[in-house]
């Protein structure tokens, strides 16, 4: 019986899963490609963040958070202050992935 149960624990254990977020926020004052590898470089050193894309035509920034990580809203709202931009919205999206 003990046997089982460990089994069924390590199953779960390997079988779980972590998240990690996309976070989508449009920007003010972005106008330029110096602008854009400016804001990349600037959440490039979180450690918060796995990847960050830029799309000046649209004015979003997207984040991808590192699995089980987490940049909350007031933080974003500041480094995009501190870097001279404003944010119109953020919008997030969980994606669950297999746990490595």
């Amino acid at each position: 019986m003990r046997t089982a149960l460990l089994a069924l624990a390590l199953f779960f254990t390997l079988s779980g899963t972590a998240c990690a977020e996309t976070i989508r926020a449009s920007v003010n004052g972005m106008v330029c490609a110096f602008c854009a590898t400016g804001i990349e470089k600037t959440f490039r050193a979180q450690p918060e963040v796995d990847d960050v894309r830029v799309d000046l035509e649209r004015k979003l920034v997207m984040i991808r958070t590192k699995e089980g990580r987490t940049l909350d809203d007031a933080r974003i709202g500041k480094i995009m202050t501190d870097a001279g931009y404003s944010i119109n919205g953020i919008v997030r999206e969980e994606k669950n992935e297999p746990a490595r």
